[in-house]
Parts: structure tokens; sequence; C-alpha cells
């Protein structure tokens, strides 16, 4: 098993970072978030999870070994894979789904692309027992008071990636208001805008004016 990968980032890609590792460049998918902290050239260490298939070989990065473990954890329910436990993370901080589980908190799950209001009703009977209290500062709504920790929005969470792929601030408040209709197209019809996929269309509109 692969536990963690550490060496200069050599590239950033909307959905994974390649990382030099003993001179071998080692491509490992992460959440827009992870992704938004990583500079080309610069030093990274990323936890990791190896994920085996019959035709290929996975391997995705976290900020740490909690997020990892959430990630495995996840997995564990049934029709949860790889991708919607990222897709999990991406949207929700490991504290933020522990919370969400053991509050039963629906809208919180179905906040995530691919998760509808039944799939959330089952994991949070799966999970209930499994990923354990909120280990951080993150508590619950109190009534008449807003809650202290929330999950950055996904023109924030947009904003961070491009960034941190190296556009300047300015281009990426461009790309963000290019991106802007289709986000609040999804919103309207009661989803959640998916930052992958706007991370894709925000880079085409940038080719696409320089």
């Amino acid at each position: 098993m692969i536990s963690f990968v550490s060496g200069p980032v050599a590239a950033v890609a909307p959905d994974h970072a390649v990382v030099e590792v003993g001179g071998v460049g080692m491509a490992v998918q992460c959440t827009p978030g992870t992704l938004a902290t990583l500079r080309v050239g610069e030093p990274a260490r990323l936890a990791t999870s190896l994920v085996v298939r019959e035709d290929s070989l996975t391997l995705y990065g976290f900020a740490d070994d909690d997020e990892r473990q959430v990630f495995q954890l996840l997995q564990t329910a049934s029709g949860v894979g790889p991708r919607l436990a990222q897709a999990m993370l991406a949207v929700h901080a490991p504290d933020a789904l522990r919370l969400a589980v053991a509050t039963g908190d629906e809208k919180a799950l179905t906040a995530v692309p691919g998760i509808g209001k039944k799939g959330a009703q089952k994991l949070l009977l799966e999970l209930k027992d499994r990923l354990g209290a909120p280990v951080g500062a993150v508590t619950p709504p109190q009534r008449g008071r807003p809650t202290a920790v929330a999950p950055p929005g996904w023109s924030e969470q947009l904003h961070d990636a491009l960034v941190g792929l190296g556009y300047q601030p300015r281009e990426a408040e461009r790309a963000v208001e290019a991106v802007r209709p289709q986000a609040e197209a999804t919103l309207a019809e009661g989803g959640q805008p998916a930052v992958p996929g706007l991370l894709r269309a925000a880079l085409q509109s940038l080719n696409r004016t320089r």
C-alpha cells in the first residue's frame, strides 16, 4: 500500500496532480480543495489510498490522514465507490460529514452530486456507526444562530482551484463569472454545482480568451 507521496509538484490538472517521487511522476486524483493548495514546483505531501481494479490502479490523494480514513470508511457503505467518496469530500470536510451522519442531515448529503434523497437516507443508516463523532471544532447549528462552520461555496472552491493552477486572481474571477450561469441553472433545478465539471468549463473559457 502507498500511504503517502512526497516531492515537488510537477503538474496540476482539473482533477489530479502529478508529484515527482524519486524521478517518477505519480498521478494522484484529488478534490478541487486539495488541488487548490498545490503549486507547481513546490514540495507537497499527500496522504494516499490506492484503489485496485482489474483494469486500473488509481491513486487518490488527500490533505491529511483523517481525510483518507474517511474516504476509505465511506466506501464501506453499499453503492459508494471511490469516485462518489471523493465527491463527498469535495463538498464536505471530514468533520462536516461526521456531523451530517450523526445528526441525520439528509440535506447535507443530497448536496453531493450523485446522491438523491433515498440514497442519502440509506447512507445515513449505513454510516451511522462507522464514521464516529467529529474530532474538530464543528458543532451543530443552534436555533437563532448561524452555524460557525460551513463548506465553501462552489464559486470559492472554483476560484481557489484556478489560482492553484497558476492563474491570476482576476483571471480566476473572470472564469468564475463565465460559468456562473451554468452553476445557477443547476441550483435552480435543486441540484448542487459540481466543481470538477465547472473547473473544466472555466479552463475552456480561459483558453478561448487567450
